[in-house]
């Protein structure tokens, strides 16, 4: 039995062209805790993370439509939100799934802090951008009276706040997380931690934390989160079924068994862009670097072929 992080995105709920209504995210989920509930049934103790992208997205708009009458909540108060919006349909959907496999187990949410250091040079510069596109005016409007940043996105013809994506630096429920994974046995909870790369908080000293208006990358919680619980494996779920080099270009090669070094090569030559593929490649190399036995990077309905070296791209120790 092996212990595997998988790392769920954000568009595992909310398809891109797909309505963005709750049936809609009920039916994507459903389709995605099925390869979930297989890695249970073959014995692998199974710990879910996921992003929440479009999820936040939603959040800040409606923060913006009833700002009149209902005050606006921070970033890292959304964050957890949907840390308990995502779980709940996960587990949820997860349970029926497994005990529909006669394997009747409870799945749990831990609402998640991970810890990021004040002085972080991502707080200096903004890069991750979230929430919907604004025309000219709004944007003006937003950098003067919200002092927000923002940037132009050509190809959707808008503008988008940035906020900053600083390092996760600790987890702040590991310590819980480890002794509820200590009970073992069947009637352990399968646990759901770290949504959306965790609440982003900052230490006042004392063991005393505030949340910060951030956004941590859940692949980069995800490998910290997988290397801190001695986890076998990191597999990172993606709508692409592998990692490509030159994509998209007439010398695209999907990437299977690849070894660190050349992984690392790789990225040190710019062949995965910032925002999208990069920070799973980054994640994996981490978590193998810190003695994690593989990675996988796949879609989900590849996954349990992934974990066995069959499928997506599989990342292993030198």
């Amino acid at each position: 039995m092996a212990r595997i992080v998988v790392a769920l995105g954000g568009n595992a709920l909310v398809r891109p062209g797909q309505p963005p209504t709750w049936e809609e995210a009920v039916r994507q989920v459903r389709a995605t805790v099925g390869p979930l509930a297989e890695l249970v049934a073959d014995g692998h103790e199974l710990i879910v993370t996921h992003g929440n992208g479009p999820q936040v997205g939603a959040l800040l708009r409606q923060n913006e439509l009833a700002e009149r009458e209902v005050p606006p909540r921070p970033m890292h108060v959304l964050v957890a939100e949907t840390q308990g919006q995502v779980g709940f349909l996960i587990s949820e959907e997860l349970m029926a799934a497994l005990a529909t496999r006669r394997l009747p187990r409870t799945v749990a949410t831990v609402i998640s802090r991970v810890e990021v250091a004040r002085r972080d040079p991502a707080f200096r510069k903004p890069t991750k951008p979230v929430g919907r596109y604004y025309t000219d005016s709004e944007a003006r409007l937003l950098r003067k009276r919200e002092s927000w940043e923002l940037a132009y996105d050509g190809a959707r013809g808008g503008w988008r706040r940035l906020v900053p994506s600083p390092k996760p630096v600790a987890w702040l429920e590991e310590g819980a997380v480890k002794r509820i994974l200590a009970s073992r046995g069947e009637e352990a909870p399968i646990l759901i931690v770290g949504g959306g790369g965790g609440v982003p908080v900052v230490s006042r000293g004392r063991g005393i934390y505030e949340g910060v208006d951030a956004v941590v990358d859940k692949d980069r919680t995800a490998a910290l989160i997988a290397s801190r619980l001695g986890a076998d494996r990191l597999a990172i779920v993606t709508d692409v079924p592998a990692v490509a080099v030159g994509f998209r270009k007439p010398w695209e090669r999907w990437l299977g068994e690849v070894r660190l070094d050349e992984l690392r090569s790789h990225l040190a030559r710019g062949e995965f862009a910032d925002g999208s593929m990069a920070p799973k490649v980054e994640a994996a190399i981490a978590f193998v670097s810190s003695g994690g036995k593989g990675a996988v990077i796949c879609h989900i309905p590849n996954l349990s072929r992934a974990l066995e070296g069959g499928a997506g791209t599989r990342l292993v120790p030198d």
